[in-house]
């Protein structure tokens, strides 16, 4: 039974329970050595750490001590041992030292004066993974990482519970054990005098008296492995962890913390058909925590780097081609792209989230949309950024809910307690969020994440439950055009299927062609097969190492927060007033902008340079970087507003209306499977004076590039295939 919590080894400092009880000689052993360690520890600075937290507390109203297990394994091994092995026993005794100290300080004189000390743990130990807990562990210490993915609301758990039976209006106090536990009245009246008087008290007679009982606070939450730690095709383990009184409330969905704490088991509540499966005898196991560590840095785990590295890291941000090495390193075996890789390299690296003075937040993650045709390996490069990014989560748009993707509010079956539990932008705190086949959601769900991508946060209103959730992550989406390829002939906002709203929220938006060029398929096919070809090759086609890169990211995150120059302001503000400028000149001419340029993309420009300053480790992003997050952000957002043809060529209305009458002439003139000269098609067609020989050959350009005709003999003969 040492794997199970029992009521008799809980002393929580001075209670009924602790003067009905006689100490042992272990029991006396340990108080007194703990109470010498609380006492007599002192640090390097020769302060008494404990002794002075204790009182800071107590005075603070705070019933809790920290205690480093480093320093207890300092100060008695024999001790440390003990805690670790049987922590059951010398926790209780250790909060009995506790509030043994605060009686000697003089602060009261009797020990009902003073409330229970709890006694909470940290150590620099290896942590251990969820999915290697055995079951030899159990009833010892245990220290595990994880991210929380749901809580549940504070309960009041009982110490202890006086009890008054119906019958004989006997009275007796049961004494509860810490962690997760079932129902624990007796079903019959034990009362001596029963006997005696022989009279029969009814089954289950006993009623709980709360104003004679003792109550703390309990929360229970679900811990799940960090997604970066989970091996390729494995499911995410999860353990739940019983936290009560100064530990409750502490974390939300989300966080990431390390916890040390005793791992345990209880019986679950399975119902009637869970016993007559034969499953009764089967523990959940549950961690009763006595420590938490949070690791929440914007979401981001504390990272420890050697000398080595850091000299490595400040070594490599010198170099001059420091963005042209990093992009390359991004999906080297995908062929060109190289400004969608560059703006990639942008986004792992992040730009710099502030706080103003008014308690306002600015985000510094930049969020980027790859639109485009089929086979432009988009879905790859979602994919290698997933295994690069420190913290990522993959997800297809299809099968995603606006639950899935932000929170949601779940019933626990047994208990009927609704309860929070984080979706994928939660998941991914501090990181990037890979969202394929973003077209395909439904667009009730697109909208859920309307306030996690420019406010970073998720608001909950639901089943009783109003919270709000942080969700600081970048998101790359990738989507296809609404006719599946890219249409020339119509405009960017009848290609764009998505409302103003959700544009305006990516920073840029880059439209992924595949234009029919020979040269070019040359290149992407000898691509693609030396890479069929040499993918059993273990040298490396990139120069650098991803592991070094994933480090490399993660210290440049960690380790500097870039802000703006003189000359860099300057050079901002009349960019972004020459493209307002240029957006209502095309409005005027009846060219409406599929995406708003609005104050938005002039903050996705400030955090694209201080992310391109943040890659080479400078605190100040200059007037260089400004001026290639602006050809970023024109080559990619601003040319898919102005630019609606596979040609670069800036077409007015009138032109593309023109260029379309063309289309339905030459498809009235040219049978399918047929082969005619274009010559003779031009001169028909132009004769009759309504089209201009321009928009003739630019409708069979454009045919051509949809792949429903092809050149023959050097563009002299055209075939109609469809």
């Amino acid at each position: 039974m040492s794997g199970w919590d029992q009521g008799q080894v809980f002393v929580s400092g001075g209670g009924g329970h602790n003067n009905a009880k006689v100490l042992d000689g272990d029991t006396l052993h340990y108080k007194a050595s703990f109470l010498r360690f609380i006492r007599g520890w002192k640090n390097q600075n020769n302060a008494f750490i404990y002794r002075e937290q204790l009182i800071q507390h107590f005075e603070l109203e705070k019933y809790y001590l920290e205690v480093n297990m480093d320093h207890l394994t300092q100060f008695d091994q024999d001790l440390a041992s003990s805690l670790l092995s049987k922590p059951n026993e010398v926790v209780p005794t250790f909060e009995m030292a506790a509030k043994e100290a605060i009686k000697m300080m003089n602060f009261a004189k009797e020990d009902k004066d003073i409330p229970d000390i709890q006694v909470l743990f940290t150590s620099s130990a290896d942590a251990t993974a969820i999915r290697t807990l055995k079951a030899h562990q159990i009833a010892k210490i245990v220290k595990i990482p994880g991210i929380v993915i749901s809580a549940s609301r504070t309960q009041p758990r009982p110490l202890s519970i006086t009890i008054k039976c119906r019958g004989c209006k006997h009275e007796k106090t049961i004494h509860i054990s810490p962690g997760i536990n079932t129902n624990p009245l007796p079903q019959g009246c034990d009362n001596p005098q029963q006997q005696l008087e022989s009279k029969q008290c009814p089954n289950n007679p006993y009623d709980i008296l709360p104003e004679k009982s003792k109550f703390v606070n309990q929360q229970l939450l679900k811990l799940q492995e960090s997604p970066e730690t989970i091996p390729t095709g494995e499911m995410p383990r999860h353990i739940q962890l019983s936290v009560d009184r100064f530990l409750v409330e502490r974390v939300t969905p989300g966080t990431r913390i390390t916890v040390v704490g005793v791992f345990g088991i209880y019986a679950g509540q399975g119902g009637r058909k869970k016993e007559m499966s034969g499953l009764a005898t089967i523990r959940t196991p549950y961690i009763r925590v006595l420590g938490m560590l949070s690791n929440d840095q914007a979401g981001r785990s504390a990272h420890i780097f050697t000398p080595q590295e850091e000299d490595a890291f400040r070594k490599f941000a010198t170099k001059s081609d420091l963005l042209e090495i990093l992009s390359s390193s991004i999906a080297p075996s995908i062929y060109g792209h190289q400004d969608i890789k560059r703006a990639i390299a942008c986004q792992l690296f992040g730009g710099s989230p502030k706080r103003l003075p008014d308690r306002m937040k600015l985000r510094g993650d930049i969020n980027l949309l790859l639109l485009g045709d089929p086979g432009t390996a988009k879905s790859q490069l979602l994919k290698f950024v997933e295994k690069v990014a420190p913290i990522a989560v993959y997800t297809s748009g299809k099968g995603s809910s606006a639950a899935g993707l932000t929170a949601s509010v779940i019933r626990e079956p047994s208990t009927g307690e609704y309860y929070l539990e984080g979706g994928a932008m939660v998941v991914a705190d501090g990181g990037i969020v890979c969202i394929d086949e973003f077209d395909k959601m439904d667009v009730n769900d697109r909208v859920a994440i309307h306030e996690a991508m420019e406010q970073q946060t998720i608001s909950i209103a639901k089943a009783g439950i109003t919270t709000i959730l942080n969700s600081r992550t970048s998101v790359l989406a990738a989507a296809n055009p609404v006719f599946g390829r890219y249409d020339d002939l119509k405009t960017a906002g009848e290609n764009i299927d998505f409302q103003s709203t959700i544009l305006s929220r990516f920073d840029l938006i880059f439209i992924v062609r595949d234009p029919k060029d020979s040269k070019r398929d040359m290149e992407i096919a000898d691509k693609v097969l030396q890479n069929h070809m040499n993918a059993a090759s273990t040298d490396a086609n990139t120069e650098l190492d991803l592991n070094f890169l994933k480090k490399y990211i993660t210290f440049c995150r960690t380790r500097c927060s870039p802000r703006l120059s003189e000359d860099a302001v300057e050079a901002l503000m009349n960019h972004y007033v020459s493209v307002r400028a240029t957006v209502r000149e095309n409005e005027m001419n009846g060219q409406p902008g599929a995406i708003p340029i609005t104050i938005r993309q002039l903050e996705a420009i400030v955090r694209i340079s201080e992310s391109l300053a943040k890659m080479s480790l400078s605190n100040t992003a200059s007037s260089r970087h400004v001026q290639e997050a602006i050809r970023l952000f024109t080559i990619s957002t601003f040319d898919a507003i102005t630019t609606n043809s596979a040609m670069g060529e800036q077409l007015t209305p009138q032109m593309v209306e023109d260029i379309s009458k063309a289309e339905t002439q030459i498809k009235r003139r040219i049978a399918i499977g047929s082969k005619v000269s274009l010559k003779k098609v031009v001169e028909e067609l132009s004769s009759f004076g309504q089209l201009s020989t321009y928009s003739i050959r630019k409708a069979f350009d454009i045919m051509v590039k949809r792949d429903e005709m092809e050149y023959f003999y050097q563009g002299k003969i055209v075939h109609r295939k469809n």
